[in-house]
């Protein structure tokens, strides 16, 4: 059986100072550029806590609901935990019930 050496990298070879630099850039969540009010936040959890994984699809069907009954202030709530749950899903339906007025 043979051994092959192989000499351990050094912290400051550009390849490992590239990967530090990147996994630090790196976000953790989708939410793009947007700041949520704490209590859009909370509200966010509260309803990820009751719905789980589903709660951005459910969110995103009580704003549709609301926007068809004209409840405005429902719709952009809901709108909103949508878009703090699931960002790109809160965003196409922004675009979706803009379109539809």
């Amino acid at each position: 059986m043979s051994f092959r050496f192989a000499a351990a990298r050094s912290a400051t070879t550009p390849l490992v100072r590239g990967r530090t630099l990147l996994s630090r850039m790196t976000v953790a969540n989708d939410t793009a550029d947007g700041e949520f009010h704490a209590a859009t936040l909370r509200a966010a959890l509260e309803h990820f806590a009751r719905m789980g994984l589903s709660a951005a699809t459910d969110a995103r069907h009580r704003a549709r609901a609301a926007h068809y009954r004209g409840d405005r202030q429902a719709a952009l709530h809901w709108q909103e935990i949508c878009r703090a749950l699931d960002h790109r899903m809160g965003a196409a339906l922004a675009l979706n019930l803009a379109r539809r007025g």
